[in-house]
């Protein structure tokens, strides 16, 4: 169980890098941004090898929560390290971690939030499941699968199409938004507002 007045740690998962900015598998870096600037706050190092942002969500008073957002340094597939550091830093119960990736199993801009689960092949949860165990939240942003025979791991490693792009930022700002309900007001809310 966990205390309410415990931090919420939020990170989004992408690789570092100027190259990899528009990558569809750094959206998680994308929806982080756009909460550290609703924040009205800028990233810094952290000597968890993780850039954060420390804030608060939800309504001003008691009832809004303090907040870690953190975009991990490492690449991907690494990210367990610094994960697993920012949570013993900031004392963050593992039910207060939750993860923003994307998900090849869910069409382009639609959003599953979910507690626990597999990786589904994701690298960047394979690691930080190998450190904390399944009992953190992940809100998937899809991302649809690669066209005709494409490799996966080019598709995740390629920026978003035209077309793509035309619709991102909303999905991002949708994205964000379910981040800021599922700590605000719980899981079953955050699913049955934004799940599609």
């Amino acid at each position: 169980m966990t205390d309410d007045t415990s931090p919420w740690l939020v990170v989004g998962l992408g690789n570092p890098g100027g190259e990899y900015a528009g990558n569809r598998h750094n959206v998680g870096f994308m929806v982080a941004d756009l909460l550290a600037e609703r924040m009205g706050a800028r990233f810094k190092a952290h000597k968890s090898r993780a850039q954060v942002v420390e804030g608060r969500v939800g309504p001003p008073g008691p009832a809004s929560r303090r907040v870690v957002i953190a975009k991990p340094m490492s690449f991907m597939n690494l990210s367990g390290g610094p994960v697993t550091a920012l949570r013993d830093f900031y004392k963050v119960p593992v039910g207060h971690v939750v993860a923003v990736h994307d998900e090849l199993d869910i069409d382009y801009g639609a959003l599953r939030l979910k507690l626990g689960g597999g990786d589904n092949g994701h690298n960047g949860l394979k690691s930080i499941t190998k450190s904390l165990g399944t009992d953190y939240f992940r809100v998937r942003f899809g991302i649809g699968r690669p066209p005709g025979r494409m490799d996966v791991a080019a598709f995740v490693l390629k920026d978003f199409s035209a077309a793509e792009r035309r619709e991102l930022d909303y999905f991002v700002d949708r994205a964000a938004d379910a981040v800021e309900t599922l700590i605000a007001d719980g899981l079953e809310r955050a699913q049955g507002t934004y799940n599609s």
